[in-house]
C-alpha cells in the first residue's frame, strides 16, 4: 500500500484524448502506433536536405489534411483566413471535447478553458512568408491569426464556446508538461471545471533543421535507408532524433464534474512540477542526481514514493545527452537496486519524432492510455543497448503489468526539467 499524504485539492483527471499526428487522427490509432511499436516516421519530403546542406532525410509528416472532418461547423470563409497548422490544432482540441464527451453548452463556459504549448509557434508559416512562398500573406485579416503564437488556442476556445483561461506557453520541450501544470492549479483553485490542454508543431523546415545540425553530429538522425529506424533511443547505434509534427490535446476536468456527467476516466493526473537548474544552457545534468532529487520531490508532493513508481515515460530523445541523463537518473533513484530492479522505461519518439512543444503532452496522453490498458509501449529501434543506458527498457514489444503510478519526463533547453505523475484512475 502507498503513502496517502492529505491533499488539500480536488483530483484532476483525463477524460479525453485528441491527436492530429502522422497517420493518426484517432485515439484508437494513436494506442495502436505506441503500443504495437508502429513508427510514422518516414521518407523527409517537405524539402531537399541535401540542396540546403543537410544530412537529413527523415521525418514523420503529416500528409493531406483536411480539416472538415473534424471542424463541420467551421465556416468555409474563416477557415480560409487560418493555416493548415491553426486547423491541425483546432481539429485536436475539438476530437478532445468530443472524446471526453465534454458538452460545453451543458456547463458554466467561464469555468472551461483553453491552455497550449508551442515551442516555435507558426515558425513554419513565418518561413513562408520570408521566402515568398505565400505572396498574399498580408492581403486580408487573416495574417493577424496566421503570425501570432496563441491563436490555435484562441481561435479553438471560439470554436468550442470556452471563456475560462485561454493560452499559449512556449517554452522549448518542457512546456507541454508546464501547461498541465498551469492546468491543474486552475481546476484545484475551483475556478475551473474543465481545461482542454496541448500543444502544436510544425518544425519540420530547414532552417529548424539547421538550427540543430549545428550543434554537431548525433543531435538530427542521418538515417537514410529506412527511416522508420532514424530513432534509436538508447541504442549504441543511436544517431539522434527525427523531426515531428502535430498536436495533441488532452481534457482535464475536476473528479467530481467527471463523475457526475458519467465521464470515462483514463488517468488521475497527480501532480506536475517544473524545474531549472540554471546550469548549462544546453546541457542537462549528467550526474543523474538533480533530475532524481527533483522527481522525489514530484513524488513527495502526491503523497507517492519512487519505490511505488511502476514506469517511466522518457524524453528519449536518442541523442547522448539525454540518454546519459535519464539513465543516470534512473539509478540515483534506485541506488539499491540492481539493474534488473529497475523500474521499466520506454520512449515513444521513435514513432512520432521530436515534437518539442507537444512532446510532454504526447507522454501525459500515452501514458494515460498506458494507465487505462495497464499495457506498456515500447521503444522501438532499441537493439544493442548502449552500456551506460542498461536498465529495464521496454523493448521487446508491448508489456502487460499491473501498474497504478508513473511518471513522465521532459528535458530542454535553457538547463530546465519538468515532470508529471499520474496514476491509475479508481
Amino acid at each position: 500500500m502507498h503513502r496517502e499524504k492529505p491533499r488539500p485539492h480536488e483530483a484532476v483527471v483525463v477524460t479525453g484524448i485528441g491527436v492530429m499526428l502522422p497517420n493518426t487522427t484517432t485515439v484508437g490509432q494513436f494506442w495502436n502506433n505506441i503500443s504495437g511499436g508502429r513508427s510514422q516516421v518516414g521518407r523527409l519530403t517537405r524539402f531537399d536536405g541535401e540542396e540546403h546542406g543537410l544530412a537529413v532525410h527523415a521525418a514523420a509528416e503529416i500528409g493531406a489534411f483536411d480539416h472538415r472532418a473534424f471542424l463541420p461547423e467551421l465556416r468555409d470563409n474563416h477557415a480560409a483566413k487560418y493555416t493548415r497548422e491553426i486547423l491541425i490544432a483546432m481539429s485536436a482540441v475539438e476530437q478532445a471535447r468530443q472524446d471526453a464527451g465534454l458538452d460545453i453548452g451543458h456547463h458554466d463556459p467561464r469555468r472551461v478553458g483553453v491552455l497550449m504549448s508551442s515551442s516555435r509557434g507558426p515558425f513554419a508559416w513565418w518561413q513562408r512568408v520570408l521566402t515568398g512562398e505565400e505572396p498574399g500573406a498580408f492581403s486580408d485579416k487573416g495574417a493577424m491569426f496566421r503570425g501570432l503564437p496563441g491563436c490555435p488556442a484562441s481561435l479553438s476556445a471560439i470554436y468550442t464556446g470556452a471563456q475560462g483561461l485561454v493560452s499559449t506557453v512556449s517554452n522549448a520541450c518542457v512546456g507541454g508538461h508546464q501547461a498541465i501544470g498551469l492546468a491543474l492549479r486552475e481546476l484545484r483553485s475551483g475556478t475551473t471545471d474543465a481545461m482542454l490542454v496541448g500543444g502544436h508543431e510544425f518544425p519540420i523546415v530547414p532552417e529548424v533543421a539547421k538550427c540543430y545540425a549545428a550543434m554537431g553530429g548525433g543531435v538530427m538522425s542521418t538515417e537514410r535507408d529506412d527511416p522508420s529506424r532514424a530513432v534509436r533511443p538508447y541504442s549504441a547505434d543511436r544517431e539522434g532524433f527525427a523531426l515531428g509534427e502535430g498536436s495533441v490535446v488532452v481534457c482535464l476536468e475536476r473528479e467530481s464534474v467527471a463523475r457526475a456527467r458519467g465521464a470515462r476516466i483514463y488517468a488521475e493526473v497527480l501532480e506536475a512540477r517544473t524545474f531549472n537548474e540554471a546550469a548549462h544552457a544546453t546541457s542537462m545534468d549528467l550526474t543523474g542526481k538533480v533530475t532524481a532529487s527533483f522527481v522525489q520531490d514530484l513524488l513527495s508532493d502526491a503523497g507517492r514514493t519512487a519505490d511505488e513508481v511502476g514506469y517511466y515515460c522518457a524524453h528519449g530523445t536518442a541523442t547522448r545527452y539525454n540518454d546519459l541523463a535519464e539513465s543516470r537518473a534512473m539509478r540515483a533513484l534506485y541506488p539499491d537496486r540492481t539493474l534488473g530492479q529497475l523500474p521499466p522505461i520506454s520512449s515513444n519518439k521513435p514513432i512520432y519524432g521530436h515534437t518539442f512543444g507537444i512532446a510532454g503532452i504526447i507522454n501525459v496522453a500515452a501514458t494515460s492510455l498506458m494507465l487505462h490498458h495497464q499495457r506498456l509501449a515500447p521503444t522501438i529501434n532499441l537493439s544493442t543497448r548502449d552500456p551506460e543506458c542498461d536498465h529495464d527498457h521496454v523493448f521487446e514489444g508491448a508489456r502487460d503489468t499491473e501498474f497504478d503510478l508513473a511518471v513522465s519526463l521532459a528535458f530542454a533547453f535553457g538547463s530546465q526539467t519538468a515532470v508529471v505523475a499520474l496514476g491509475a484512475s479508481s
